[in-house]
């Protein structure tokens, strides 16, 4: 896992391995190129701040203006009050838009660490960056 640093939070990226399952049929090239041509990626490694605006919405930034909004299947609990999180990736360091997404948040509580699976994630736009509350902002 890589560690980023922002201020006074932090995020971890997370690579985890691909296991192919037999029996299962791969994707061809091709229609793996035009799936990630018409979504937007990052690396995990490029995440250097994140934000959360309720128990199910985390905002990540990837670069100097990228900002990316990650929904949770359910709560995670006592997110918002996280000092640092894991993000973790089943298929390797490259975090895309979509919904059919295999991530995963992990996140200290006061219970232990929770893991908080990710359903969707979207690139926000400049605009929306821009018209984002300071507080929610990564």
């Amino acid at each position: 896992m890589t560690k980023i640093k922002s201020g006074f939070l932090s995020l971890l990226a997370g690579v985890g391995l691909l296991t192919a399952l037999p029996g299962v049929m791969a994707e061809t090239p091709a229609a793996a190129a035009a799936s990630k041509a018409s979504n937007a990626c990052f690396y995990g490694r490029n995440a250097d701040g994140f934000s959360v605006k309720d128990d199910r919405t985390v905002y990540v930034r990837a670069g100097i203006k990228d900002v990316y909004q990650l929904t949770l299947f359910s709560p995670c609990i006592d997110i918002d009050w996280a000092h640092h999180i894991a993000l973790k990736s089943h298929g390797g360091d490259f975090i895309c838009e979509g919904t059919n997404v295999d991530y995963e948040i992990f996140s200290p509580s006061v219970i232990g660490r929770q893991r908080c699976q990710v359903s969707s994630v979207r690139k926000l736009t400049a605009d929306e960056v821009a018209a984002m509350p300071k507080k929610d902002r990564p």
